[in-house]
């Protein structure tokens, strides 16, 4: 799955953060180490020298004590002193001692005159060695350097919690700036979608964001088209279902009078006027239903309205038992609704399962949190759940539409409940109902 902008740019800072924060942890850490080392080898080896006078002026000969001389420095617990004479190696305990401590190398150096220092592992510990030639042989103090590599262990640690700190910072400012620098295209993406569900008044301030003026000017203009033209169109189609209503009636009256007649007729014209005047009472449905979608683009008005009388209204002029009705516990008996949108939903629908769901078998009211709802069962083969979408789109039929019932409809039922749905600022959706059948949901704020 593809990642957001705003995890991807904060991803970016983040990983920014710690690049360049590991980088200057990096240097810091190798110029403190670098100064720290080069401080206390300074140290340890004016330290070395001082001892090393001390122990050339306690050792005038050759019968003085070495062992007595080297116990009288100062060393403390992180200092180790040796002299190596004539072949011996002598320490502060008990005389001689083995040189192990001092790498070959140095002993090579200081045994041509040249004092030298070198950097050791002692029993897993940094230790520095310090040589010295003196008179009475040759000086050699190990110093311990664990202290300093604790210290320097220490400050990696903190420069690492500071890069990983720095890094969850960077984290938050790019989700910061994110966040500020896309809340204009969020505006964007909310008007789009109240244009979207039919508020095609929504606009955007060009002043709000002076950065993306020309796209606030662009999305207004093309919103403006978009509401013109869907004014025009449903303009057109009112007026010309208004223009058709008036031929409608005098055919349908003249188609009246000679269905009338229709027994004196031979067997073929007969069938023939039982066309027409089925096809024209077709045709007036299908004007009212355009007139009706025309109608619906208007705003609801809403007011107080009794459901249970306005359905056992509707099954009874539908010639449908009013027992059909159920009312489920807690719903209230009056909905805020535009009541003749809502009566004419309702009788789509249950036209809707006459026709084509082998009529209804319950209308429930009921509430879901703090909407209302209403449910209309069939006791039909249900509707495939590739169709449950579309069959609100405007002169679409199931695919076994012409195959139930005993009329095709006009294809606009559905159509009409969606838009009176929509304009309650509801939605309708069709799914399965338990135990067979198909069941139609309408939701109301």
């Amino acid at each position: 799955m593809r990642v957001g902008l705003r995890t991807r740019v904060s991803a970016a800072f983040a990983v920014g953060a710690l690049v360049l924060s590991a980088c200057v942890s990096m240097v810091s850490y190798e110029l403190a180490r670098s100064t720290l080392f080069s401080e206390r080898e300074r140290t340890a080896v004016r330290a070395t020298y001082f001892d090393a006078a001390v122990v050339d002026a306690g050792l005038p000969d050759r019968t003085a004590d070495v062992g007595e001389v080297l116990r009288s420095l100062d060393t403390g617990v992180d200092r180790h002193v040796l002299l190596h004479r004539d072949g011996r190696w002598y320490s502060p305990n008990a005389g001689p001692a083995a040189g192990f401590a001092v790498p070959t190398g140095l002993q090579e150096l200081t045994a041509g005159g040249t004092a030298g220092a070198q950097r050791i592992r002692l029993d897993g510990q940094a230790a520095l060695v310090v040589g010295i030639p003196v008179r009475s042989g040759i000086f050699y103090e190990v110093v311990s350097l664990s202290e300093l590599d604790r210290t320097l262990q220490l400050l990696g640690l903190v420069l690492a919690a500071v890069a990983i700190m720095v890094a969850g910072a960077g984290a938050a400012v790019g989700w910061y700036v994110t966040r500020h620098a896309l809340r204009p295209l969020t505006a964007v993406a909310a008007a789009a979608r109240n244009i979207a569900d039919g508020d095609l008044d929504t606009r955007l301030d060009p002043d709000a964001e002076p950065d993306l003026a020309a796209l606030s000017v662009s999305f207004n203009h093309m919103a403006d088209q978009l509401a013109r033209r869907i004014e025009r169109d449903r303009r057109f189609a009112a007026d010309v279902s208004h223009e058709l209503r008036s031929p409608l009636q005098t055919l349908s009256a003249a188609v009246s009078v000679v269905d009338r007649r229709r027994d004196g007729m031979d067997p073929k014209a007969a069938a023939a006027v039982g066309l027409i005047s089925e096809e024209v009472g077709r045709f007036q449905d299908l004007v009212d239903d355009l007139l009706e979608l025309a109608r619906s683009d208007r705003p609801a008005d809403r007011e107080p309205t009794d459901l249970r009388g306005l359905v056992a209204r509707v099954c009874r002029a539908r010639g449908l038992p009013e027992d059909l009705l159920e009312v489920e516990p807690g719903t209230p008996e009056v909905w805020p609704v535009d009541r003749r949108r809502i009566e004419q939903a309702l009788r789509n629908l249950l036209d809707n399962a006459v026709r084509y769901g082998g009529g209804p078998v319950a209308v429930r009211l009921g509430r879901a949190g703090e909407r209302h709802v209403i449910e209309v069962d069939d006791a039909g083969p249900g509707i495939a759940e590739e169709n449950r979408t579309v069959i609100f789109d405007r002169f679409v039929r199931g695919p076994a539409a012409n195959a139930r019932g005993g009329g095709d409809g006009t294809g606009l039922g559905l159509s009409i409940v969606a838009r009176h749905a929509a304009a309650h600022g509801g939605t309708v959706t069709a799914g399965e109902r338990p135990g067979g059948g198909a069941r139609f949901r309408v939701e109301l704020p």
